[in-house]
């Protein structure tokens, strides 16, 4: 692979051209979403768990955002330049062309239906984020679909539940930033039920996943909870406690 030319059409083959594009010229973007997870998820390339991917994500520590800005137009993205103006410094937006696809760039912070600051998370070596963060990116989502539920199973199933590793999911750390936030509590809630509704319908281990859900969960009821938490638990649903994110919309995506 090349590190500059243009981009792929198969979006697996862009994510490795990029970071290989990324360890070359020392730029830390941090791969997400359902192609984060086939990187890191060997399950994910086989049915019942494999997907056609469409855009990529990234999140990037601010110290790069100036990296990031110069990066993506040398290996062959058009710059959203009105959005990255107006919104750059949390988020940056580049586009495919040739295929028709976009990137998506979040600065220190993942802002969709919640907010998952990353800026202590991502100082490790690999083009992704961690198991964690990926989980995380993708259990917070309120309007989740079954996409990101089929990746969700495919993370779950390759990766224990353990503390202080890398590659694993690390319960105490989800349950901290639950424990945070009643909001994002709340929303992996409705989620962790829809991932086992998911996972009935799926051929796999599901008493793998099942287990590992059930770890997870139990570290994060057990985590004590302050006094905030507790009162905006009191008000529950009857106040909306998640945002739902605008698309940006590609000039090469049709009205």
């Amino acid at each position: 692979m090349t590190q500059n030319g243009k981009p792929l059409e198969d979006t697996i083959a862009e994510a490795e051209r990029v970071a290989e594009a990324a360890r070359a010229q020392k730029v830390g973007v941090k791969l997400l979403g359902g192609a984060g997870v086939h990187l890191h998820s060997p399950s994910s390339h086989h049915p019942p768990l494999r997907r056609k991917y469409g855009d990529l994500d990234y999140v990037i520590s601010s110290k790069d955002r100036k990296v990031a800005l110069a990066f993506f137009p040398a290996i062959g993205y058009e710059a959203n330049d009105r959005f990255n103006l107006m919104q750059g410094d949390r988020r940056l937006y580049f586009f495919d062309g040739n295929n028709g696809k976009q990137v998506d760039v979040f600065i220190d912070t993942i802002r969709m239906s919640h907010v998952i600051d990353l800026r202590s998370r991502l100082g490790h070596n690999g083009p992704c984020a961690s198991p964690s963060d990926l989980l995380l990116s993708k259990l917070q989502i309120f309007e989740v679909n079954r996409k990101d539920m089929v990746d969700l199973v495919a993370l779950v199933l390759d990766h224990p539940v353990a503390s202080n590793d890398d590659e694993a999911i690390d319960a105490s750390y989800v349950a901290r930033l639950a424990a945070e936030d009643w909001g994002l509590y709340r929303t992996l809630q409705l989620n962790l039920a829809k991932l086992r509704h998911t996972l009935d319908e799926l051929d796999v281990d599901r008493e793998k996943v099942s287990s590992r859900l059930d770890e997870l969960w139990t570290a994060v009821e057990a985590q004590p909870k302050p006094l905030k938490w507790r009162m905006r638990a009191q008000v529950g649903d009857r106040m909306r406690w998640y945002e739902l994110p605008e698309e940006v919309r590609s000039p090469y995506q049709a009205e």
